[in-house]
């Protein structure tokens, strides 16, 4: 039966003391998909910095990319970002090139809005080994396009096993919250200004692939030939307005979770389980994204769609077949909401009949 209307006051009171049940969706999308770019490789983030630059990422999965950080053009062309050399490396080349000053398997771009383009490389091609030396979050400055800083992040926080996925910022700019999406799930907190990071919620089942959710793509559980099927842990993440929140939840899961920020900022890491809290079940999503109003911004993997969570109440915003795997949500200084196509459905670790570089869509989503 439908809830009865709630104050917003009553409404947050609720969200904060107990988990959401499942809510039904809207029967018709308000919105539609307008083609921004197609690529010849397989893209994942996608960010806009305040000017309106537009910025995309190619991790090393299938095949080795030749370029993995690029700003996309007016014109549809891509520029290898900060430049060719931090674009070099292959996989070949693994013994000649240090991992730790080149682009070894980008997955992250994020923009924060200060003049700063971040970069989030896991170091893991093909989601396996991590290289040593490579896991680290690298601020470019955007008015020189020049590198200002790299933190490398050691195996006490992406060991082997880890694959770093994406990144939020503090609102004082003081600190980074990544997720790890990999073997063993977890939440990263880097304080940018010592440079220490630290692995928070690691194995807590908050951050693991959830138990009994096989990932579905047209109703069909999605499977590699060998029988593993998705196994994403911890992915996407998203940032109250204000900053107090962070929320993030498993590829392979239907739950979404946040937590204080006041809580990770802390030194009490054993503390940290019991201050988790269930927001509600978004279904399979990667990507998240919390706009200034509040609203999240959900991909729903499995349903060709882009879902908008809201005062409790989980409707789509856009469905569509061609948006086979929504994957990564860029917001630009218009609001006008981005999300890459990375078409994991149809990738070769699924479907070995695919050839390697894998042809994807960036889109925007636009009124209906």
């Amino acid at each position: 039966m439908p809830r009865p209307a709630l104050s917003r006051l009553a409404l947050a009171t609720l969200l904060t003391a107990l988990p959401l049940a499942p809510v039904a969706l809207a029967a018709e999308s308000s919105a539609k998909l307008e083609k921004v770019a197609s690529f010849d490789h397989q893209v994942t983030g996608v960010t806009v910095s305040e000017s309106g630059r537009i910025f995309v990422n190619f991790p090393r999965w299938t095949e080795d990319s030749e370029v993995s950080v690029a700003e996309l053009k007016p014109d549809g062309s891509l520029a290898p970002y900060p430049d060719p050399a931090w674009n070099g490396w292959r996989n070949a080349k693994r013994d000649e090139l240090t991992p730790g000053n080149h682009w070894v398997c980008v997955q992250s771009v994020v923009a924060d809005g200060r003049g700063s383009l971040w970069v989030i490389d896991p170091g893991a091609p093909a989601q396996a080994l991590v290289v040593p030396g490579a896991p680290k979050l690298v601020k470019i400055d955007l008015a020189s396009n020049q590198v200002s800083k790299v933190y490398a992040l050691d195996e006490s926080v992406a060991p082997q096993g880890s694959y770093l996925n994406d990144v939020r910022f503090s609102p004082d700019g003081r600190h980074a919250y990544i997720t790890d999406s990999g073997a063993r799930g977890a939440l990263v907190v880097l304080d940018l200004e010592s440079g220490k990071a630290r692995r928070a919620l690691d194995g807590d089942p908050s951050t693991q692939a959830e138990k009994g959710v096989k990932v579905k793509a047209d109703g069909e559980p999605l499977m590699r030939p060998d029988g593993r099927g998705v196994e994403f842990s911890a992915d996407g993440i998203a940032l109250s307005p204000a900053g107090d929140y962070l929320y993030w939840q498993a590829v392979k899961g239907n739950t979404l979770y946040r937590i204080a920020t006041a809580a990770l900022q802390g030194d009490d890491l054993a503390s940290l389980p019991a201050k988790v809290e269930k927001v509600g079940e978004n279904g399979p999503a990667d990507g998240l994204l919390m706009d200034p109003q509040g609203r999240l911004y959900v991909s729903a993997v499995e349903d060709h769609a882009v879902k908008i969570r809201e005062n409790g109440q989980l409707t789509t915003l856009v469905q569509d077949k061609k948006l086979i795997w929504p994957d990564t949500f860029g917001r630009g200084p218009d609001g006008t909401v981005y999300v890459t196509d990375s078409r994991i459905p149809e990738m070769s670790f699924f479907d070995p009949k695919q050839k390697p570089a894998l042809e994807t869509v960036l889109y925007k989503i636009v009124p209906n």
